[in-house]
This record gives structure tokens, sequence and C-alpha cells, in this order.
């Protein structure tokens, strides 16, 4: 359901689940399968864990804390986690602020900016650093979301020096040339006229006008036809110049490196820069009064929807129960929506990682009426009935598995602890997210469900004849 052409898998940044960095993953992963669910506890029982796990859990957040070494150069923060024996090195240069440094008339600047540096740089001419990145095997690319972006690289450890010397070429001194400025330009635009071509991409930006009206998240970081049109070369040069200010940065490293050695080389590149005096403003919190519905006809044959809600971000305690909340309602709805009835595909639930936070419910059903109404019943279950520690544990479990499965790389992790350090209160907060889900009680995922699932904004592309808006804002929470 998430489809965003802009993404990269690796540093993926939006609409993702939040996730979490841990880098002993065998460990972690034999620790949480048997403190969660492997021997399923009575369903009256349950599953605080002993004084001795608890012991063991705690010393190991504090163990892989100690692996994360935080340091400034010049006004830029550092973050440094190293994994002792990895053949790997994912680096990233954040770019804080996102949408909130962009207009509607230059949306996608920001974007552009950073494609069009990936493409050549002083040093690294086009067909060299082609050369170079295809001989060593290394990734450069960029990527956003409507909270910061990213300029990123992955080599092996054994290539990493001389990358690295590529890496920041490319930040500090990109050619910024008319023909790779016109071939990103281009291929920016692409991307972009097909948006309404596709049901599920167009019902995306159908939803974000939709809810971010009069919010910062309204001006995409990918910009629009017109605004990436309007975009010049001295626009995005100035923009690179504008950004490149250590106040505006977040370097994050992860790899089997000597801290000593990369504070150097940190300090020969971007400990130039001037520092600036960059102080992001917050971003303010999505709130919806009202349900509602707003219908786009398109002869499709099923109809699209996508029903969003306001929830809490990583800041905010909530979060860890919304999280369960989230998961059980997914799995619900698709029992109900999918196995029981045979309604739709793919009915889903999800919960978005922003600094403004949403939630939400999607499906695509020839029978939207029926299929939403199914989805918002079980909501309504959600928030009324009982729950057991039972429903709680099996969730967490296949939480935890999934997580770890989703943490075997550098730059996933790396990517991790740039997103807690810069819209989740801090990148310590990450190591705390066991233990934190790990104390969910049934009545906090009842409470969360009945505090944020409702109001729902809901968008539907297809035949206006057969929604009745009714069930879409009859039943929008208790």
């Amino acid at each position: 359901m998430r489809t965003d052409k802009m993404k990269n898998e690796n540093w993926k940044m939006r609409n993702g689940k939040w996730v979490f960095l841990l880098t002993a993953y065998c460990l972690l992963l034999t620790f949480s399968l048997t403190a969660f669910g492997q021997t399923p506890a009575p369903p009256t029982t349950t599953t605080a864990p002993t004084t001795a796990q608890s012991n063991d859990l705690q010393s190991l957040i504090t163990r892989q804390a100690s692996l994360v070494t935080e340091f400034e150069v010049n006004g830029l923060k550092v973050l440094f986690k190293r994994r002792e024996g990895g053949q790997s090195v994912a680096a990233g240069l954040f770019i804080k602020g996102g949408s909130r440094n962009i207009t509607a008339s230059n949306a996608g600047v920001e974007n552009l900016m950073l494609q069009v540096a990936t493409e050549a740089s002083a040093s690294y001419p086009r067909e060299r650093m082609r050369s170079e990145l295809a001989r060593t095997g290394t990734v450069l690319t960029s990527s956003d979301n409507y909270d910061y972006s990213v300029l990123s690289m992955t080599s092996t450890r054994t290539n990493f020096d001389s990358m690295w010397n590529l890496f920041t070429d490319v930040a500090l001194r990109p050619s910024f040339t008319k023909e790779d400025f016109d071939l990103a330009k281009t291929r920016a635009l692409a991307s972009l006229a097909d948006d309404s071509d596709d049901p599920d991409t167009y019902l995306q930006r159908l939803q974000e006008h939709t809810a971010y009206a009069g919010h910062p998240y309204v001006n995409r970081p990918e910009g629009t036809v017109e605004s990436v049109s309007r975009l010049t070369l001295e626009d995005i040069r100035r923009y690179h110049q504008q950004v490149l200010e250590t106040s505006r940065l977040l370097l994050v490293v992860v790899g089997d490196l000597n801290v000593n050695q990369l504070r150097q080389q940190i300090t020969n590149s971007f400990g130039k820069l001037p520092r600036g005096s960059y102080r992001a403003d917050s971003v303010p919190q999505l709130s919806f009064s009202s349900p509602s519905v707003n219908v786009t006809e398109r002869s499709l044959p099923t109809n699209y929807v996508q029903g969003l809600f306001a929830a809490p971000p990583l800041t905010s305690p909530d979060i860890y129960p919304m999280e369960i909340a989230s998961a059980m309602l997914r799995d619900r709805v698709f029992e109900e929506v999918r196995v029981k009835r045979n309604l739709s595909y793919a009915p889903s639930a999800f919960l978005s990682s922003q600094a403004a936070n949403v939630g939400g419910i999607y499906v695509s059903a020839v029978d939207a009426n029926q299929a939403v109404r199914v989805m918002l019943d079980e909501i309504r279950r959600l928030q009324t009935h009982p729950l057991d520690q039972t429903d709680i544990t099996g969730v967490v479990s296949q939480y935890l598995t999934s997580y770890y499965l989703g943490q075997e790389t550098n730059a996933a992790q790396a990517a991790n602890l740039a997103e807690w350090e810069l819209i989740g209160g801090g990148w310590r907060n990450s190591f705390e997210t066991i233990a934190k889900l790990r104390a969910v009680a049934p009545a906090d995922v009842q409470r969360v469900a009945q505090k944020y699932m409702r109001n729902i904004r809901f968008v539907v592309l297809g035949n206006p004849t057969q929604i009745d808006k009714n069930i879409f804002t009859g039943q929008a929470g208790i």
C-alpha cells in the first residue's frame, strides 16, 4: 500500500514502520523469542518479565548504547556506532527540516539538489564516479521524507577511506553541471507526471491534500510537476549553499571503524563548513475534529479507499501501545475483510513514523461500503471489547521478529539512529523500545485506540454512486 517511488529501501524513511537500532541481532532475536512467544502463556496470565529477564534486558540496552559514540565537529553532531567485525560501512548526511525548508513554489528543490549532486562532483566527474562506484561496489544515493532528507553511502570496510573521499566530495563540491541538472530534472518530472496514472499513488496524493491542508506537510519534499518545472540550476546551487552549514546537518556512521580516525576525517571535510544558526521549528501535530470523506471519480474495476487519523509521535509514551493497537487492527481487518468475506485482496491498517504522525486503514474493494463498515466495526471492537495479555504477547513477538529481520544492515541501523535523533527525542530512546513494548498492558491498547482511532479523514478513488458517505463518517470511533 505504501508506494513511494522516491525512497530507497536501505535508507527508507517515509511511511515506514518505526524501527529500532540493535546490533546483536542473533542474541536479541533469541532472547525476544524466548521472552515473548515461544511458550504462550494461558489467556489470563500476564507475561511480565521476571527480575532476571529485566536485568538481562537492561544489560543489553546498556551494552548497545555503549557502542554508540556521540561527538561534535565544529557544530556538526556525529553519531558513530561501531559494529565490530562488520565488513561494510554506512554513512548518512542528514539535512534537518524536511517540508519546513520548502514552500509551495519551490517544493522539490532539496530532493532535486541531492539527486543532481550524486551525478558528479569536482574530483569525481561523471565517468570517474561511476567507475569508482562500480569498481568498489559502493552505493551512493539520496532520499527524503516530510521531516528530513539524506545523502547516503554504503561501502565495504576495505574501500571506506577512498569512498569517504568521494562521499564528502559529492556533499561539499557537487559539479552541478547543466547536463546533470537537466537529466535529474527530467527524471524527477517523469516520476511526478505519472502519479495520477497509478490508482494507489494517486490515492496517496489525494490523501495528502485532505489530511495536510494548512500544515507544513502539504508541501511534498518531491514537489509537484509545477514546482519542479520552475526550478533552475541556479536555484539548486543557491539551496546547496543555504543548507550546507553544520547546524542544519546530522552525520551518522555505522561500521567497524576507528573513532579517532573517523573524527579526523570528518574534521578535514565537514568540519570546514560554516556553523550557521539553524534551529528547527517544532512540527505542529495534526488534529482532525470530525470525520470526512472525499470521493474522486474515476472509472476503475474497484474503489480505492484510505482513511487517516492523527497518531502519537515517537516522542509520546502512547506510541508503544499504539504500535500494538495498529498491528492488532491490521490482523483483524485482514481476517474479517479478506479471509472471512473475500471483500478485498489486501486490506490493511498502518501506523507511520512522522514528527506529525498518522495512522490509518486502507482497502480496495468493489463493495467499498461493506468493506469500510467491517473495518470500522473492528476499530470499535478494539475500542470497546476487553483484551487480554495473550493478544498483546503474540503481536509483540511477531513485531519484534520482523523488526530484527529489518535491522540486519548497517544502513538500516544508521537510518534508525537518525530517525530517533531527529524526530524521536534522541537516539538513546531507540534502545528503550523493547522494554516499553513489554510494559504495555491491555488497558493501554484500548485507551489509545479510543483516543486516536477516530475522526477519520477518508479519500476514495472510484465510483461516487457506489459510496455511501454515511457509512464512512458514521462510525469513526467512540
